[in-house]
């Protein structure tokens, strides 16, 4: 494939990052004014959460993708998809009620568990040998715009932002000019996830029109293994195992940091740091232009210096912010503002960067996207459960944020270590001799 076409696919199906990413934070930057509208505690937060596209409902999608992918290809998965995900943002777009913004919140995050590993396994079959790492940051700068402007949305359209007129005459319009304050202002939350529904229109466009990955159809031609084989196949082969426990392991305790920091930050911002929705929402903003900008630049750089280095810069950056936490700089504003670029460095060399470029290195093409969704699965599905222990750790008002810290801490150092002894050289190399040289030439 040419570089011009791979490039090309890369953007078309990066958006599904932008969906994925947006979708959690937009949870996150109007999730204290749902709480307001329906009356939320701490703990239905927590479910929120647990059950989003940041958790538990990728987690289901995500196994259920992954294999569907292996067998019917990648194509499919983008051919249907999005129809799911926008079902999902029209539920939470006219929920009213508690149980109708969890079951929005569950759709949208299935249907981000079911594109991810189908979006990364194609990126990378779609690549050239030296550009695979660039187009995977390709992705994860998708990862980063996305909340990067639902974010910036998020605060333009808040109370109290410079677009909340319109957003309140709608609202009057919709509802009545003698409905509740808390339900004028959650519409704010509600244009928001529109935006999200609008580009998702736009990719399932733009993805249904996609070739089939090359190798997928070459792999279709040789193999007819079923889902129930693969997975046999997945589970049995020592290789296989140890891919995914090591891939497992740095992407799982590193995700239960960014998870809660994904869905929570805003959150955290106003409570611990005592600041309003609209300048959370604004520093969470300029947090993802560092992951951005970062990104961008080791994108150049990726494909020719040695994985490790910029895998340790990530984690160096995330491991700083939390210790900056411990020491109490998060109650200052300056400390929240080096808190907020340090963790921007970390997410924009982030070890989900090296996850998904591994995740598709590491497994032969018969269940490639299957691997990687029982990852996802694994590491969503404990970041669900994270998430409802992070609540009462965190308390009702960031009572217990120091000792939610020491966590951070611990788990990111479990990631740098753990990711340091398995880091495995692919660089340069293309999937077929990486598939031969693990598993022989069998597959």
């Amino acid at each position: 494939m040419a570089k011009s076409s791979s490039l090309k696919s890369t953007l078309a199906v990066s958006l599904n990052n932008y969906l994925d990413a947006g979708a959690i934070v937009a949870g996150s930057s109007g999730i204290t004014l749902w709480q307001n509208y329906l009356g939320l505690s701490e703990m239905h937060l927590g479910w929120l959460n647990a059950l989003s596209a940041n958790a538990m409902g990728a987690a289901i999608g995500a196994i259920i993708g992954g294999f569907l992918a292996d067998k019917f290809g990648r194509k499919f998965i983008f051919t249907y998809n999005l129809l799911v995900y926008m079902l999902g943002m029209l539920i939470v777009m006219f929920s009213v009620s508690y149980p109708m913004l969890l079951g929005g919140f569950l759709v949208t995050g299935i249907s981000v568990g079911i594109g991810v590993p189908a979006s990364w396994t194609y990126i990378s079959e779609s690549s050239e040998v030296n550009n695979r790492g660039r187009n995977i940051c390709i992705s994860q700068m998708s990862w980063g715009i996305g909340p990067m402007l639902i974010l910036f949305f998020g605060m333009l359209f808040a109370p109290g932002g410079y677009l909340y007129a319109p957003v309140e005459s709608l609202a009057h319009a919709v509802i009545g000019a003698d409905a509740a304050q808390a339900a004028i202002e959650v519409f704010s939350s509600r244009v928001v996830f529109f935006t999200l529904f609008v580009v998702a229109f736009v990719a399932w466009n733009l993805q249904r029109q996609l070739q089939e990955s090359a190798e997928f159809e070459a792999n279709k031609e040789k193999d007819q293994s079923g889902i129930v084989e693969n997975i046999k196949m997945l589970f049995t082969n020592k290789v296989a195992v140890r891919s995914v426990i090591f891939l497992a392991t740095i992407y799982l305790t590193w995700n239960l940091v960014a998870s809660v920091m994904g869905f929570f930050m805003p959150h955290v911002y106003e409570t611990a740091g005592g600041l309003s929705n609209e300048t959370a929402n604004m520093l969470s903003c300029v947090s993802w232009v560092f992951v951005v900008v970062t990104t961008f630049i080791i994108s150049f750089y990726v494909d020719k210096v040695a994985h490790r280095f910029f895998y340790i810069f990530g984690l160096a950056a995330a491991l700083t912010a939390w210790i900056l936490v411990i020491g109490g700089s998060v109650t200052s504003i300056a400390g929240i503002w080096v808190f907020t670029i340090l963790w921007g460095l970390n997410n924009g060399s982030s070890v989900q960067v090296f996850y998904a470029l591994w995740g598709s290195e590491l497994f032969p093409a018969k269940f490639r996207a299957g691997a990687q969704g029982l990852m996802f699965f694994i590491v969503r599905g404990l970041s669900a459960v994270w998430g409802l222990v992070f609540t009462y750790i965190y308390g009702e008002n960031g009572e217990g944020f120091t000792l939610a810290a020491y966590c951070m801490v611990a788990l990111l150092v479990v990631s740098l270590i753990v990711g340091l002894i398995g880091m495995p050289n692919t660089r340069g190399r293309s999937l077929n001799d990486i598939t031969k040289e693990r598993y022989g030439e069998s597959y």
